[in-house]
């Protein structure tokens, strides 16, 4: 029997692994918008993954996947990469012979985007059942300072496909140890933007829902989802500064890894900009710099993983900021 050409066996894989843009719809997920803006904007985001995702499933080399991404509205194209990442990995777990497709794209086209290319690995994580039970050991191969991202992508997708289990009941999985919990968290927040629609209101009832413990966390990933996605007005995100209370320099790491992902991707945008001038209380390139500066002599992980150590020389930061 002949084998299959490497464009049918692609397309075969699109059949088998294929996502429905219709699941990034707020009906099918079951999230009230705010408004019809917010609604079209966010949707749109969950399109542009979808076809980031399929994008990767359908390529045969990082640099042809890398042109076709880099297609994509420059506003919207980081999501375009995270969609792209979580297809890879899949692909690399599911069909393990060869070179490892996620490295070969994080050390090519993706790397400008490395944040999101991490994100979309959670993603992959959370399909895989023997992944998504040991996360941990899972994200060991990453790099040793943002491999807690792909448990913030974890974090995300659970919030995004299963609310009423990981925010309503607040059901935290199985096989999250440790700082995962925390990285966890920050996704949660993150997908929880989505949920509310960016409502600012909505947002701070129901992350007060939350045990104290886990809202700093869901804080952070508040910030990072307003000022990296967008779509609400100025209004609402000044309402999140004074709902987020004593988490406020939460609110503004998170908006602060927003501007440092889109100013390194080179897509930085007005939303942003406007997020980080309310969050931060400075410039985008501004509290990108922030982040930079505190990765200098980042210890390596020993009780406490690098990332965090990294989270909070950011919020003390932005906490003399504010005072």
């Amino acid at each position: 029997m002949s084998r299959l050409s490497p464009s049918r066996l692609n397309r075969l894989r699109r059949a088998i692994l294929g996502i429905s843009p219709a699941e990034t719809t707020f009906d099918r997920r079951g999230f009230t918008p705010s408004s019809s803006r917010a609604q079209t904007h966010l949707e749109k985001i969950g399109r542009t993954f979808v076809t980031g995702y399929h994008s990767a499933l359908e390529s045969v080399h990082a640099n042809e996947l890398g042109l076709s991404l880099a297609s994509i509205e420059l506003e919207f194209r980081g999501f375009a990469f995270e969609g792209a990442a979580m297809g890879l990995m899949l692909l690399d777990h599911l069909a393990p012979w060869g070179k490892s497709r996620f490295q070969q794209f994080l050390r090519g086209p993706g790397e400008p985007h490395t944040y999101m290319v991490h994100v979309g690995a959670g993603w992959a994580y959370a399909r895989l059942p023997w992944l998504r039970l040991r996360m941990t050991a899972a994200i060991a191969t990453h790099d040793p300072l943002l491999r807690w991202l792909a448990v913030d992508g974890f974090g995300f997708h659970e919030g995004y496909f299963a609310w009423p289990r990981v925010g309503v009941r607040q059901r935290v999985p199985g096989g999250l140890r440790g700082y995962a919990r925390r990285a966890f968290d920050q996704g949660l927040g993150r997908s929880l933007w989505f949920v509310c629609c960016g409502d600012a209101q909505r947002i701070v009832e129901t992350i007060g829902r939350f045990d104290e413990p886990r809202r700093a966390d869901l804080w952070g990933g508040i910030g990072l989802a307003c000022a990296y996605a967008g779509g609400c007005s100025e209004e609402d995100i000044a309402r999140l500064c004074t709902g987020a209370h004593q988490h406020s320099a939460e609110l503004a790491q998170g908006a602060a890894f927003a501007a440092t992902a889109r100013l390194r991707a080179g897509n930085l945008v007005p939303h942003t900009e406007r997020a980080c001038q309310i969050l931060c209380g400075i410039p985008a390139r501004e509290a990108a710099a922030i982040t930079d500066s505190a990765l200098k002599n980042v210890p390596a992980d020993g009780p406490e993983p690098a990332f965090e150590i990294w989270r909070r020389r950011i919020q003390r930061e932005f906490a003399a900021v504010r005072r």
